[in-house]
């Protein structure tokens, strides 16, 4: 295969004078390059339509800080083991059951090869950070986070003679008699052109970024969620498929949805403006009332419960409150926290009533037993004879300053995707559809129904991704 370096924006022709290229990859993330690698090295021709401009490329693994892997031993920076039935039923403690077995079993025992294929295409790794994340054992974190991630793969992809498009919006996926012919894509806003192709990979996303949509499936309360990923991650590829008869999977009210800073910007404010305070603090809501358990479970098995907690309380916001006993065991929001030297004063800080937040704690403090406080594991330091319950890290707040975080849902990617079978085939309502698959966030839903693991997106997307590209590579040649 001939190598050339991938074209700018400005000059990449796309159509290519009526070119017809092996496999097109809707998308420009982990999942969409993980493909359109696979795909190259096996010796298609490929493109990459990416929506986004250059500088915000890869979608919402610009974000992402780490992949969970399954493995039978010490491997990179990974310790001890982490075998497929814990990862297993890791994923069903957070998804209550709703998962489809086989696809989670697949992701889970994949997992495992992906790691040395990950650095042999440019990926490095630190090891695992310590505090209340606890994942040494199970989660490998990018060296540079995700963002050097996605600049290793468009490195690759551009060695591999990968085109890359950017600001090419799909806007139309071509289905005749149950097989893809070409796409219509919009040119940085300006004329449609089509884009043929013998077979395709979709990995665009979920539709979190549009907000009217967001707010049709959870209710008017949806717009006043925050969107932590992309801007352009807006359902128009989801949504054309499923109109022309392609089979859905997933509630469209369930999402990877966390409790970010309040302050964080509409779209795009990313992992530096997440929370992890929750396990060592009391939550309340805009009246000064606790709701639920801040520490039912270990942060990277429950955080991502805490942004549809927050979206249930009155406008939609929660407050944190520790005090200085806590503030160096986690990983601060990017937002300096409100302090105060009194729990009142706090209240009024945060435009609580001070007494009432005042109140709330002494009752914590009053339920919090002795024990032995273990910051990375449960503990058991439990309250007693309060509702609701605090079942771990239960300390009492009492040592001045104290600090405050405002809470808001924040929203990384929504579940509602394509069903595809095990080979990442798209499924249509009068059956598979011969060369069309799908990866990522787009087919999330299958093996999320509801919560979130944490680095569980960045594995179903590479090892779907990397399945897709096989797949539709194979098709062609």
């Amino acid at each position: 295969m001939s190598k050339q370096k991938s074209q700018s924006p400005r000059t990449a022709a796309p159509g290519g004078g009526g070119s017809l290229w092996d496999v097109v990859v809707v998308g420009g993330g982990n999942a969409a390059l993980c493909a359109a690698i696979t795909a190259a090295e096996a010796g298609a021709k490929v493109i990459i339509l990416e929506g986004a401009p250059k500088f915000y490329r890869g979608g919402n693994s610009r974000h992402t800080r780490n992949f969970r892997c399954m493995h039978q031993g010490p491997v990179s920076v990974l310790t001890g083991v982490y075998e497929e039935e814990e990862y297993y039923n890791d994923l069903l403690l957070v998804t209550k059951g709703r998962t489809d077995e086989h696809l989670a079993r697949l992701a889970i025992r994949t997992s495992e090869e992906c790691l040395p294929w990950m650095e042999a295409h440019g990926v490095r790794f630190q090891p695992s950070l310590s505090g209340t994340l606890s994942l040494s054992r199970t989660n490998a974190f990018f060296l540079g986070g995700g963002k050097s991630l996605v600049n290793a793969y468009y490195n690759c992809c551009e060695d591999l003679g990968v085109t890359v498009v950017y600001e090419a919006q799909v806007q139309h996926v071509t289905l005749e008699g149950g097989r893809f012919s070409d796409v219509e894509v919009s040119i940085r806003g300006g004329a449609t052109e089509k884009i043929r192709g013998k077979s395709v990979v979709l990995a665009s996303g979920g539709f979190q970024s549009d907000t009217d949509w967001l707010t049709r499936a959870w209710g008017p309360a949806a717009a006043n969620f925050l969107i932590r990923g992309t801007p352009y991650n807006r359902g128009v590829v989801l949504k054309n498929m499923i109109d022309q008869g392609c089979e859905s999977v997933g509630d469209p009210t369930q999402c990877h949805c966390v409790a970010i800073d309040g302050r964080a910007p509409k779209f795009d404010g990313g992992i530096v403006t997440r929370l992890d305070c929750v396990p060592f603090s009391v939550v309340v809501n805009k009246d000064g009332d606790r709701f639920y358990d801040e520490g039912e479970d270990t942060w990277p098995k429950r955080y991502a419960i805490w942004g549809r907690l927050v979206a249930a309380q009155p406008d939609q916001v929660g407050f944190s409150v520790i005090d200085a006993k806590s503030k160096n065991l986690f990983m601060p929001s990017v937002f300096p926290a409100t302090e105060a030297n009194t729990i009142e004063e706090l209240g009024e800080k945060l435009g609580i009533n001070g007494a009432r937040l005042a109140a709330t704690v002494s009752a914590f403090n009053a339920a919090c037993r002795p024990g032995t406080f273990h910051p990375t594991e449960r503990d058991g330091m439990a309250t007693e004879g309060l509702t609701p319950p605090k079942t771990n890290w239960a300390r009492p707040i009492d040592q001045p300053p104290f600090y405050g975080y405002s809470l808001r849902p924040g929203v990384t990617f929504t579940y509602l995707g394509l069903k595809v079978s095990d080979k990442a085939r798209v499924q249509h309502a009068s059956g598979p559809l011969e060369n069309v698959w799908s990866a990522g966030e787009m087919i999330a839903g299958s093996i999320l129904g509801e919560g979130y693991l944490a680095g569980f997106g960045m594995t179903i997307g590479t090892v779907f991704g990397r399945l897709a590209g096989q797949e539709a590579a194979h098709h062609v040649l």
